[in-house]
């Protein structure tokens, strides 16, 4: 499981132009679901994700999480984060999970972050969708967090 996480000053997601959910300072997780990823690679994502010390603290350091900074996340179903372009001018997806699996674990990561920060806190887009992203990246600081398998 792979997660390209932004620190944000805002960010939202629309569907066909009607938004769906917005966030303020937080996180907009892009999570990506591969082939063999269990409920434990969710768990294990979403715990890293919320603890990630990517917020910058009084000195300018990135010392906080989304957590210490009472932010919140936005988190987009990403399946073409498996998307291998070795070969070809076209990615294959054949890494990426299942849509049925996909759906499961996003929803089992989704649960886990909103355990960890709040489920006020997490918000999210709609899985399989064609969605919108608009963000303003902060810093910007963009990161890749991958599960142990």
């Amino acid at each position: 499981m792979r997660a390209l996480i932004q620190r944000v000053t805002s960010a939202s997601v629309s569907v066909e132009k009607q938004l769906i959910n917005e966030i303020g300072k937080g996180m907009l997780i892009f999570l990506g679901v591969k082939n063999g990823d269990t409920k434990d690679d969710a768990e294990y994502l979403a715990y890293r994700s919320a603890h990630l010390r990517f917020f910058n603290d009084e000195n300018g350091k990135m010392n906080l999480s989304v957590k210490d900074v009472n932010g919140s996340a936005l988190v987009i179903s990403q399946f073409t984060l498996y998307g291998d372009t070795r070969k070809g001018h076209r990615p294959s997806y054949t890494d990426a999970a299942s849509p049925e699996t996909a759906n499961e674990l996003y929803e089992n990561f989704v649960d886990k972050l909103s355990l960890e920060i709040g489920s006020d806190k997490v918000k999210k887009g709609i899985f399989r969708a064609m969605m919108e992203i608009q963000l303003v990246n902060d810093g910007p600081v963009t990161l890749i967090v991958e599960s142990k398998t």
